[in-house]
């Protein structure tokens, strides 16, 4: 049976189907057009997920279209009301601010988008990954960030403290992570707060709600994903020294090392004899790019030409990797107080209670452990993101 959810939090647990609003979820519920919280146990299937995440204003047919505008307009206004009076629309449910009469109106027309994207799209082959993905960054999403922006005092007098602390008062205490905005797949954010451009001096206002952040965070992980794809072991040391050592026959220093790596790695006009002899860019290129196109390790498939190509590959299956592995600690999460506070690049990072700490060096292996071998992973802990210190486990 196709009903419909209007919120994705836990405590928003209503739903409309058959032309009516339930507060408890019936038995034979089926197909709806995206995820919410309280239904993670329940066998659903998405119509977002079948359409790669496009707008219902996307996949709305023409004969629905005069309807769905009608209907989408009444509910912006509702939307502009409750921004107008200063509302969090996190601390309600769509239910406590719209009529009910038009929550039914609104679910029969996502009822019938519905429908008509189950007829003409197919389920893709990497639905079961989306899903698992949309369930760990909904659950990102709906848990509230401490801010502490009293730890900004001291800072005041720089204008560019200033500008941030006006900012971060006026953003959403939330991360939202969007995953089908880039190309490569790696994660971006809008209208949530600016986990992926804050500046590190301000971190520190982010404090964690049990009692400690622990960030775990690979070792140089593109160049880890390069190793792999060229069938190579991964270095169980940090990844600039072994290159130190092993391509750049000790000549320099690590900074140097590290600078003249990425330097390197994705400029196809530069030359670097050693470089190329321990990274290989032609034999990634041979395998991955057809002229036209890359179809990475997880079958990402991206237009790119010759100057790109290389970057996508690479930027694209760590991202996916990293992805991936952060569902893996999602699921060992469960149930635990533990949780998964946000992701920044290729590290995790875990609002972590001292309660759960008998699966800590489970955790750091499980995330170590990737499809492309066992990467080298840092980890990290702190009261908070700011003044993180090493954790040896």
């Amino acid at each position: 049976m196709l009903f419909q959810a209007f919120d994705d939090k836990k405590e928003c647990e209503y739903i409309c189907a058959q032309g009516k609003i339930h507060s408890k979820i019936p038995k034979n519920l089926t197909k709806t057009w995206s995820y919410s919280e309280f239904l993670a146990d329940e066998e659903i299937e998405y119509a977002k997920l079948y359409c790669q995440n496009k707008t219902l204003d996307e996949v709305c047919p023409e004969y629905l279209q005069q309807s769905w505008e009608k209907i989408n307009k009444k509910l912006k206004a509702f939307h502009r009301s409750m921004i107008e009076v200063n509302l969090d629309l996190n601390n309600y449910c769509l239910r406590e601010l719209v009529p009910e009469s038009f929550l039914v109106d609104f679910g029969n027309i996502k009822n019938q988008i519905c429908e008509h994207v189950f007829k003409k799209y197919e389920k893709p082959e990497n639905y079961d990954y989306l899903l698992s993905l949309t369930k760990v960054l909904t659950e990102i999403k709906n848990k509230k960030l401490n801010i502490n922006l009293k730890t900004l005092n001291e800072q005041l007098h720089q204008f560019k403290t200033r500008q941030f602390a006006a900012k971060v008062k006026h953003a959403t205490p939330h991360i939202i992570y969007d995953a089908h905005r880039t190309k490569t797949g790696r994660l971006s954010t809008k209208d949530s707060f600016p986990i992926l451009t804050m500046d590190k001096t301000h971190r520190h206002i982010l404090e964690p709600n049990n009692d400690w952040f622990i960030e775990f965070d690979y070792n140089a992980a593109e160049l880890r994903v390069m190793l792999s794809l060229l069938g190579k072991e991964q270095p169980e040391e940090d990844i600039h020294n072994w290159n130190l050592k092993n391509v750049y026959k000790d000549i320099g220093t690590r900074k140097k090392a590290k600078k003249r790596i990425f330097a390197w790695l994705y400029n196809p006009e530069s030359k670097d004899y050693l470089s190329e002899r321990a990274y290989d860019r032609e034999q990634i290129l041979e395998k991955y790019w057809n002229g036209t196109h890359v179809k990475t390790h997880f079958n990402r498939e991206i237009e790119a030409d010759k100057q790109h190509a290389l970057n996508y590959i690479i930027q694209s299956t760590a991202a996916d990797l990293f992805l991936r592995q952060m569902i893996k600690v999602w699921e060992k999460l469960q149930g635990k107080k533990s949780y998964i506070a946000f992701c920044l690049h290729d590290s995790l990072v875990v609002d972590f209670s001292e309660e759960d700490i008998n699966i800590l060096k489970e955790i750091k292996k499980i995330f170590k452990d990737t499809v492309l071998g066992q990467f080298k992973v840092n980890v990290v802990a702190g009261k908070n993101y700011g003044n993180m210190g090493k954790l040896s486990i």
